[in-house]
């Protein structure tokens, strides 16, 4: 079993940045696949972004260039910095690890 608890969400401008993070409760180095997820109000959970134990990362075309996803192995945490933000951007984020979701962290973007 593995908990998986999120941070770093809130209420920000149009244009600006947050940085969320994700730290589980036992070592991710043997997880393969670490990523988020996002949903809007009334749409449906859609993928944000993922990365591999080795490094490599992919990201929903819409974000490409905005959002960076990373690791830090040593702290258990997968990060999401999220830079020129947009009112689309508001969700709830989801951090996710093989079969384990964390419960969402709400990022909210005013215009």
């Amino acid at each position: 079993q593995v908990q998986l608890v999120e941070s770093g969400g809130g209420l920000v401008q149009a244009g600006g940045s947050l940085r969320l993070s994700c730290t589980a409760s036992r070592s991710i180095f043997s997880i393969n696949t670490m990523g988020w997820f996002r949903q809007a109000p009334g749409k449906q959970r859609e993928w944000v972004a993922t990365i591999a134990r080795g490094g490599s990362t992919n990201y929903a075309d819409s974000l490409k260039g905005r959002f960076t996803i990373s690791t830090d192995n040593a702290k258990n945490t997968v990060y999401l910095q999220m830079n020129s933000l947009k009112p689309d951007d508001t969700a709830v984020y989801y951090c996710n690890m093989g079969i384990y979701w964390g419960k969402g962290t709400l990022v909210t973007v005013s215009s």
